[in-house]
C-alpha cells in the first residue's frame, strides 16, 4: 500500500467565523447562525447533492487546515488539567488532522449548501459530504469515557455573572451596527464559567486588579469582584503598526480595528 494517500477538497466553508474563538467546540442550534458550503465547478457536484434536500442534517469531512503538527497527548478545553490521549478526544492537533461534523442543511441551491450552525471556520476544506441518518448516527445510551465526568460537571450553573460598563455596551452595540461583529455571547460564556487564566482561555493579568481576555481579533478588560465580573472596555487586538502594514494581509476584521481605535484612540 502507498505511504501516502492524495485527497482533493470538494469545496469550502464560507463563514462569518474569521478565527477560532468564534468556533464553539459544539455550535448551538439555538443560536441563528447560516454557513454555506460552497462545492467547487466543474466537477459534476451539481449530480452528486440529488436527493439531498430530504436531510435534516448532513456529516462534513474536512480538514484543520491551521495546524501544522500533532500530539500524541493532549489538553481537551474542557475538564481539568489532564493530558489525554488524542484519539480519545476531538483535538485538532491529530496525525491527520481531519475533522467530522454534523450541520444542519437549511437548503441546497445549485453548487451551494446552506447550512446552520458549525464550528468550521471561514475557508475551512471539506473532503465529503454524507447523509446522517437517525437510526445508525445516533447512540444517546452509549458511555462517552472521560467526558461524561466532563459534562456532568458543566451542567452546573454559571460561577460568574458578566456585567458590562456603559462604555463597554456602546463599543459592542457599535460593532454590531456598524460591522457586524458580535463576540459578546463566546466572551460573556468563557469568563461566566471562570475569568482567571486557563489553558483553553487567552486570559492575563493586565496590571493591579484588572485582566484581558483575548476574543480573536478583539480584546476586552474586565475586573473581578466577588462572583461579579465587570467587563470595562473593548478594544482591538492588533495595534496599528500591525493594522497598517500592507504586508501582512491576513489579519481578521482588518477596517472595523481601524475605524475601532480612530472611534476610541487610548481605550487600552
Amino acid at each position: 500500500m502507498s505511504p501516502s494517500l492524495t485527497l482533493q477538497p470538494i469545496g469550502f466553508i464560507r463563514s462569518s467565523k474569521q478565527v477560532k474563538f468564534q468556533a464553539r467546540h459544539q455550535p448551538s442550534e439555538a443560536d441563528p447562525e447560516a454557513s454555506v458550503l460552497e462545492l467547487l465547478p466543474g466537477c459534476g457536484y451539481e449530480l452528486a447533492v440529488r436527493d439531498l434536500e430530504g436531510f435534516s442534517l448532513i456529516w462534513l469531512v474536512w480538514w484543520f487546515h491551521r495546524n501544522s503538527n500533532w500530539r500524541p497527548l493532549v489538553l481537551p478545553p474542557r475538564g481539568p488539567a489532564q493530558r489525554r490521549g488524542v484519539f480519545a478526544t476531538r483535538s485538532p492537533y491529530r496525525p491527520n488532522p481531519l475533522g467530522l461534523t454534523p450541520v444542519p442543511l437549511l437548503g441546497v441551491e445549485g453548487l451551494r449548501l446552506r447550512l446552520g450552525p458549525c464550528d468550521l471556520v471561514d475557508g475551512t476544506p471539506v473532503f465529503d459530504i454524507k447523509p446522517y441518518i437517525p437510526a445508525y448516527d445516533a447512540f444517546p445510551d452509549v458511555r462517552a469515557g472521560w467526558h461524561d465526568e466532563v459534562e456532568a460537571a458543566l451542567q452546573a450553573p454559571p460561577q460568574f455573572v458578566v456585567v458590562l460598563s456603559p462604555l463597554a455596551e456602546r463599543q459592542a452595540a457599535w460593532l454590531r451596527e456598524r460591522w457586524s461583529i458580535d463576540f459578546l455571547p463566546r466572551m460573556i460564556e468563557l469568563l461566566a464559567r471562570d475569568p482567571y487564566p486557563h489553558r483553553s482561555r487567552r486570559i492575563r493579568r493586565r496590571g493591579g486588579l484588572r485582566w484581558e481576555i483575548g476574543c480573536g481579533a478583539w480584546r476586552a478588560f474586565f475586573v473581578v469582584e466577588g462572583q461579579t465580573v465587570n467587563v470595562l472596555t473593548l478594544d482591538a487586538a492588533y495595534p496599528p503598526r500591525f493594522l497598517n502594514d500592507p504586508k501582512l494581509e491576513d489579519i481578521p476584521d482588518r477596517d472595523a480595528q481601524l475605524a475601532f481605535l480612530a472611534e476610541w484612540p487610548g481605550q487600552s
